[in-house]
């Protein structure tokens, strides 16, 4: 029993020498290591850290197997592997590194911001526009940012710098006007600009009946914390994209619940949502969309 005692008591030396500051060490990059996982798992970033996995297996298994040509081919490419990784995962970690900046910024409330009631009468031109443009089909794409800036896509378009009105959204998007084929920005409730490019998603696991407008909406909310609303021009479904998922066929009170969800403090309303179950990915599995 003097091995079990031993064990013991090197159990409580190893403890009692734990202080205060190495507890929050560890919780720390536990934090660290949990919140990576989530932000690798919801992309596609996670076949490529599982293929780097299995790499680094691959190195230390030629070592223990004393293949010297091979884990010296191995090894020098590991020597180098912060740069593949930084190039690798560019997209993944420019994307976090914009959403971690921006969360700051959104407790940074001042004087001049619009009024709740301003959100919401915006809100309701909004909404009032799409589904007058889904009864007749008329596809639109608009883009309300949020604390990422988008000042790089709106150079891509014309600014307009209007209140939102649902008769100037519905010419804009009207199929003979100039601008319909872009995206429209609306900044602080206004709606800045229209026809900007924005930049389409990469997903290889977005299922190919998607068109070019709901990708572009994916990933413009892949790319940033915007959200972006789409009227399909082939069947006149709405859809709503936020942090690189799109769901769809929502009516005017769910579009509305949701959007006060996001951009005002406190919902005026409390309606249930009833938009279409989704899968895994956030599309439904019958979704066809231009």
């Amino acid at each position: 029993m003097e091995w079990l005692s031993g064990i013991y008591i090197d159990v409580v030396n190893l403890f009692g020498a734990i202080n205060l500051v190495d507890i929050i060490d560890i919780l720390f990059l536990w934090g660290l290591l949990y919140f990576g996982y989530r932000f690798i798992s919801q992309r596609r970033a996670a076949q490529l850290a599982f293929g780097l996995i299995l790499f680094g297996l691959l190195v230390v298994f030629c070592r223990l197997l004393q293949l010297n040509a091979v884990s010296a081919i191995l090894s020098g490419i590991l020597d180098s592997g912060w740069v593949l990784i930084f190039i690798i995962f560019q997209p993944e970690i420019r994307s976090a590194l914009e959403k971690v900046g921006g969360k700051p910024l959104q407790t940074l409330k001042t004087t001049t911001e619009k009024s709740t009631s301003e959100t919401v009468a915006m809100i309701n031109e909004i909404c009032d526009a799409v589904f007058d443009m889904a009864k007749s089909k008329t596809g639109a794409i608009i883009v309300f940012e949020r604390s990422t800036k988008l000042g790089d896509l709106i150079l891509t378009g014309t600014v307009i710098d209007a209140t939102a009105s649902s008769f100037l959204i519905k010419n804009i998007f009207f199929n003979k006007a100039p601008l319909h084929d872009g995206a429209m920005i609306i900044r602080d409730n206004r709606l800045h600009a229209a026809g900007c490019l924005l930049p389409l998603s990469t997903n290889a696991d977005i299922i190919k009946d998607l068109g070019t407008r709901h990708r572009a909406a994916i990933g413009m909310s892949e790319n940033s914390d915007a959200i972006v609303v789409v009227v399909s021009e082939e069947t006149g479904i709405v859809s709503i994209a936020i942090d690189g998922v799109l769901k769809r066929n929502f009516t005017r009170v769910s579009m509305k619940r949701k959007l006060e969800e996001q951009l005002v403090k406190e919902p005026a309303h409390k309606e249930p949502h009833t938009h279409t179950p989704i899968n895994k990915f956030g599309w439904g599995g019958d979704f066809f969309g231009k």
